[in-house]
């Protein structure tokens, strides 16, 4: 029977409630916490996060193909480049040998890649923010909002984003959710948020399958640190998921992102004095950069608020007015000063539209 480590599991239970409660941060905070806290060997905390994300990502998966917010013909060219790539990714690792050699080109590889997930996470908030920009704006501007078009599937550069994908998440386990979902708001800019987060999941399943398997060949992985962090991160992930609508989110996500700067400082070699000199010049620069890119949007400090749903649900204007408007009939746009994120009301005595219903509806992702 595996020995169980309870700080690890510890750390498993933090990192799976943070992947419930933002859908992001798996690998990305996991591999490093085992590296620079646990001092656990760079390829091993690789190859054991990988086991970890195999069996956690099944359950996300089956809830969005349940909701229908998976966009199948995605998963499948995704799947065409990330599962070849991701077992690609892991023989590369092998081809360098073993020793101390490939230990540092994966711990200079996971640096890279975190500093890369962290950009992502400010880009995914900036991409939100330019999308209720663009919504309120049609929307106050008294405009019609037309139906989103179907979403037409581009196929090869959706099998680059996997071929990209699978290789960084094969040589460091981090990827699988905060670089493929960037890239994919980037390429469909009108895909919503709850079906860019299912397709990436069910894609993520074969992909970490893929790169799971090529490190349990070739790999390091150790059963008893596998089970330790399993332990923690199935609970956590539940109990995140169940939070998740009532938290902070942009808290969440700015604490994230600073935590995967550091650690991605801290691996790529940087003393512990630079490191810190480099967070506090972020803590201040930042918040007045997205100061500015707000204003230059025309939003008002509190535009997070007012996107919220009584369900906790985040929704933009444009795609709850598009989702109940009927082909045949557009509708009025309610004022901006109603209460948002609503579904207008007829006026009274006023007949409501033949076959109309309320629908719940997520936000588009940009």
């Amino acid at each position: 029977m595996p020995d169980v480590d309870l700080l690890i599991t510890l750390a498993g239970l933090i990192v799976g409630f943070t992947v419930g409660l933002t859908g992001m941060g798996g690998g990305a905070l996991m591999t490093p916490i085992l590296v620079l806290v646990f001092g656990v060997q760079p390829l091993t905390a690789v190859s054991s996060d990988l086991v970890v994300s195999l069996v956690m990502k099944p359950v996300g998966s089956a809830v969005h193909l349940h909701r229908g917010t998976v966009n199948k013909p995605l998963v499948k060219w995704l799947v065409v480049g990330s599962v070849p790539s991701a077992f690609a990714g892991v023989l590369v690792l092998k081809a360098l040998g073993s020793g101390k050699a490939v230990q540092d080109i994966v711990t200079l590889s996971l640096g890279i890649a975190l500093l890369l997930a962290s950009m992502t996470i400010v880009l995914k908030s900036f991409l939100q923010m330019r999308g209720f920009a663009r919504a309120l704006a049609s929307r106050n501007s008294g405009a019609a909002v037309n139906e989103p078009a179907p979403l037409v599937v581009r196929p090869l550069p959706t099998l680059l984003i996997g071929v990209l994908g699978g290789f960084v998440v094969g040589v460091t386990s981090v990827g699988s959710g905060s670089l493929i979902i960037v890239l994919l708001l980037l390429l469909y800019p009108t895909i919503k948020s709850s079906e860019v987060v299912g397709t990436d999941l069910v894609q993520a399943v074969p992909l970490v399958g893929a790169a799971a398997l090529g490190h349990l060949l070739f790999g390091e992985v150790k059963f008893d640190l596998t089970s330790s962090l399993l332990l923690g991160a199935l609970p956590g992930v539940y109990f995140g998921a169940r939070v998740s609508s009532r938290a902070p989110q942009g808290v969440v996500r700015v604490a994230l992102v600073f935590v995967l700067v550091a650690s991605s400082l801290k691996l790529l070699g940087l003393s512990t004095q630079t490191t810190g000199a480099i967070l506090l010049a972020i803590a201040v620069v930042s918040p007045l950069l997205w100061g500015l890119a707000r204003r230059a949007q025309g939003l008002p400090r509190t535009w997070r608020r007012e996107i919220r749903a009584p369900k906790g649900q985040r929704r933009l204007f444009a795609e709850s007015l598009a989702v109940q408007r009927r082909r045949t009939q557009p509708i009025a746009i309610q004022p901006a000063a109603d209460v948002p994120g609503r579904s207008e009301q007829p006026a009274a005595g006023a007949e409501p539209a033949a076959g109309a219903e309320p629908v719940d509806v997520d936000e588009p992702a940009a």
